[in-house]
Order: C-alpha cells, then sequence, then structure tokens
C-alpha cells in the first residue's frame, strides 16, 4: 500500500516546484555539517514552523534511512503504530519504506505493531517527508505513529531502535521526533515552558522530560516521540544534545496572545 498525503495543499504546497522552491528557502544549509544520531522538528504548516526545522534539516548530514516518530493526533490505531505499507508519496515523489528495518524492529520488539489507520490522517510524520527528500531524494523510510505509553515502554521501543539501527552499519540512520511544543497559551508562557521541556532533552533524560511535561502542564505533542527518541540516541552513543533554532507561531504572525511552540534539536 502506497500512503498518499493527507495534508499536502494545506501543511505544505501541493505544487512540486513551488514546494521545492519554498524547501530551499528555508533549509538554510551551514557548515560544519553535524553527524546526527537523531534530531527534534516541528510539525506545524510550513509557514509557521518551517524556519525552524529547516535550521536542523541544513545542520545535518543527509541520512539514507529516517525514522520519524510522530503522536498520533486523531486518536486511531494502536498505540505504537508501525506503517508497513511500501511508501509515502508526496508532490515530490515517492519516498520508499525500508521494509527490512520495519520487520527487524517488529521482530525485536513485540510492543509495535503494524497498522495503518493510525498513518492515514496523521500530519506530524507525512510534513518531515518533504525535507527528507530534498536533502536525499533517495530517501527511505521508517514512520511510526504513538499514542501515550509508560516509561518502561518507552525505553523498551527506544532500546529496541537502537538495535535495530545497529544492524545496519553500512547506512546512515537518523531518528527523527517529530513534536511541536506548547500549543496555544501566551508567547512569555511557552517560551518559559518550553526551555524547561527543551533543557531536559538537551539533558539527554527521557524520565525528567516526561515528568517536567506533566508536573508544567506542557502541551508538548510529541513527547512520547521524543522521549524514545532520547532513549535511542543514547544506546547508538549520542552524548550531546543541542537546540539549533526556537520560535512561536507568534514570531511569524505577530500575535503573541496565544502561540504555538516550534523547537529544532540535534542530538550527536
Amino acid at each position: 500500500m502506497k500512503r498518499e498525503p493527507a495534508v499536502a495543499g494545506y501543511f505544505y504546497s501541493n505544487n512540486p516546484k513551488e514546494l521545492k522552491a519554498h524547501l530551499a528557502e528555508l533549509i538554510k544549509f551551514s557548515e560544519p555539517k553535524i553527524s546526527a544520531k537523531g534530531i527534534v522538528v516541528p510539525h506545524a504548516g510550513y509557514f509557521y514552523s518551517g524556519a525552524v526545522a529547516g535550521a536542523v534539516y541544513g545542520k545535518i548530514i543527509p541520512p539514507d534511512i529516517a525514522v520519524i516518530l510522530g503522536p498520533n493526533h486523531t486518536g486511531m490505531g494502536k498505540p505504537i503504530a508501525i506503517f508497513n505499507g511500501t511508501s509515502f508519496i508526496t508532490p515530490l515523489g515517492e519516498a520508499k519504506v525500508n521494509k527490512t528495518f520495519v520487520s527487524r524492529l517488529l521482530e525485536l520488539c513485540p510492543l509495535v505493531s503494524e497498522d495503518l489507520l493510525a498513518h492515514a490522517h496523521e500530519h506530524s510524520i507525512e510534513v518531515q517527508v518533504p525535507f527528507l527528500q530534498y536533502l536525499n531524494p533517495g530517501i527511505e523510510i521508517v514512520a511510526i505513529c504513538l499514542r501515550w505509553i509508560s516509561l518502561k515502554e518507552i525505553r523498551e521501543v527506544g532500546e529496541a531502535l537502537a538495535k535495530t539501527i545497529q544492524l545496519f552499519p553500512e547506512k546512515k540512520i537518523l531518528i527523527v521526533a517529530s513534536s511541536d511544543f506548547s500549543h496555544y497559551v501566551p508567547h512569555g508562557t511557552a517560551k518559559h515552558k518550553d526551555s524547561l521541556a527543551i533543557n531536559e532533552i538537551l539533558s539527554l533524560s527521557e524520565e525528567a522530560l516526561i515528568r517536567t511535561v506533566k508536573e508544567n502542564n506542557i502541551s508538548m505533542c510529541g513527547v512520547i516521540p521524543v522521549a524514545i527518541a532520547i532513549v535511542a540516541c543514547k544506546e547508538l552513543g549520542a552524548t550531546h544534545g543541542e537546540l539549533i533554532a526556537y520560535a512561536t507561531s507568534g514570531d511569524i504572525i505577530r500575535d503573541y496572545s496565544s502561540v504555538v511552540g516550534y523547537g529544532g534539536i540535534i542530538l550527536y
């Protein structure tokens, strides 16, 4: 099964030429390139969060395979849902699913379920694919859509993901954790609360991140994908987190009364 785009023409242009031109504006290539184990990038419409995502994508060495972890906004499907179709379609073409990787992860982690329903209308994973295709037109992907799970399950999935990545030493594999931060709070509140969560990501502590988000009531939709990414990246040898960019929707539309926060982070 090929997964057709759900938000092309809404979150980003459905015109290939326009989309390519917009990505060329958003992705700010800079040196030196970082050999990232994982990244945290936002998933709002490109008009709002594309510059933050582009700053991160412009700093990394393009991967051969991207494992995209996204939160489940629709509530449909299994809690840990992996897409086992053949590809994701975007206006830039077809990004094939690495079926061998999917099979190995399913063998290593019984918590992960094959599920198409969770992916049918989910934008958090889809909006990352054109960025990755722009970096590497031959990119292969693995897409996992996540609902709320326990810390024990986060660690089990993260460790299994790292073990699976280690089975492909000849490939450059990147973990992409798709998340926005605070939702619909004043700009100052978003900046303060988001800094608390970002500090825990930079310290590579999945437990402290989950605790901080809960205790401070931070409406960070992708906390589970980010926590899993932290676990996996540490297993793969990551020791550093670096904040590349932060902004809110208020910075774009100049309405600071109710904003969404966007953070771009590299784990290496």
